[in-house]
């Protein structure tokens, strides 16, 4: 099974397998909602046992996120408790964003309108309408303060065209002759 596992993500990530992401997650078995984004997913990003993952609607998941459904260092105790083995589900709400290489341990409920910041380490759940980040993951701030601020600070560049785009942040960051000498 490891074998087929292996040759199909090679094929997947080759480009010879034409899925969505969004498919090969569910291919793994993977639950995944409605309208997700999954950003750079493999098969190891989700774990040993996919199926214990389950996804809600509307949720991003970005470049090197891990879900981690068992507890490893078990190994250490094998010795002398051969079928030691501690295994958990994860599952992530509702119009969530799971920041870059952040990891998702054992058990953890992450609830709905959740950001988790990049790098995070889930170790236990999150409630509902918030920003988590760290290592551990704690609470930051409520959802609603961050999407107020973040918007004091948009630029309002989302929409726009690559060329356009590109323009616009090279002539609002260009170096002034007095901050380049």
């Amino acid at each position: 099974m490891r074998r087929i596992r292996r040759l199909f993500e090679k094929l997947f990530q080759s480009g010879l397998l034409l899925l969505s992401r969004e498919r090969f997650a569910r291919h793994l078995g993977v639950r995944v909602g409605r309208s997700c984004k999954l950003i750079g997913v493999n098969s190891r990003t989700f774990g040993s046992e996919p199926y214990l993952v389950s996804i809600g609607d509307h949720v991003e998941i970005t470049d090197g996120v891990r879900f981690i459904t068992h507890d490893g260092a078990v190994w250490v105790g094998r010795g002398t408790m051969p079928q030691l083995d501690v295994i958990k589900p994860i599952r992530v709400g509702n119009n969530v964003f799971i920041g870059m290489n952040a990891i998702l341990l054992p058990g953890v409920t992450v609830g709905d309108n959740v950001v988790i910041a990049a790098g995070s380490v889930v170790t236990k759940d999150l409630p509902s309408n918030a920003v988590y980040g760290g290592n551990p993951a704690r609470h930051l701030r409520d959802l609603e303060t961050y999407l107020s601020k973040a918007a004091d600070a948009s630029l309002g560049t989302k929409g726009m065209g690559p060329a356009e785009k590109r323009q616009f942040l090279k002539s609002r960051y260009a170096e002034t002759p007095e901050a380049a000498g």
